[in-house]
């Protein structure tokens, strides 16, 4: 049987057999960005915050790579797996330091873990926090972007060490 967790039935024809989509934590979780968002934008503009015309280019290459790294730390790191624990059931190890799990329970909870265990859909989270600390606090977001980036460049060194060393 098909479901989802749309009242009145709504969406029932959606899922495959046997498949349990949580439209209904999807909305909630969508709602939850889009009023995060318009309350931080509402606070900007009463602030008196001028909007940019546009982000440099570096700072978009910051936050870019930046938004990559802290996606993929949330989502598959093993040390954040406690954040992602209430809402994940543990796969099995996928990489360097990383893992793979999959989202557990019905609706909300699934929704979230689903939201967890994704890097590309927490990029969307991440980013629209580093386009608005670019208007609020643009030096320590600029900081914190930096950071996450060396992080990230680290990586990548890291991984192409291993993978030398390897080859050897």
């Amino acid at each position: 049987m098909t479901s989802t967790d749309l009242p009145g039935g709504a969406g029932e024809d959606y899922a495959h057999a046997d498949e349990h989509r949580p439209l209904g934590g999807y909305a909630a979780l969508t709602g939850a960005f889009a009023a995060a968002l318009g309350a931080a934008a509402a606070e900007l503009r009463r602030s008196g915050r001028e909007l940019p015309e546009r982000l440099a280019a570096q700072d978009l290459l910051l936050a870019g790579v930046a938004t990559h790294k802290i996606s993929r730390l949330v989502a598959k790191d093993k040390v954040t797996s406690f954040l992602r624990a209430p809402f994940t059931e543990f796969q099995e190890k996928s990489g360097h330091g990383e893992l793979e799990e999959r989202a557990r329970g019905r609706g909300l909870r699934h929704a979230t873990g689903e939201l967890l265990v994704c890097p590309y859909c927490l990029a969307q989270w991440v980013s629209a926090g580093f386009a608005l600390g670019y208007v609020r606090a643009p030096r320590t977001t600029r900081l914190v972007a930096g950071m996450f980036t060396i992080y990230a460049i680290s990586d990548a060194l890291q991984r192409a060490y291993a993978a030398a060393e390897d080859a050897a």
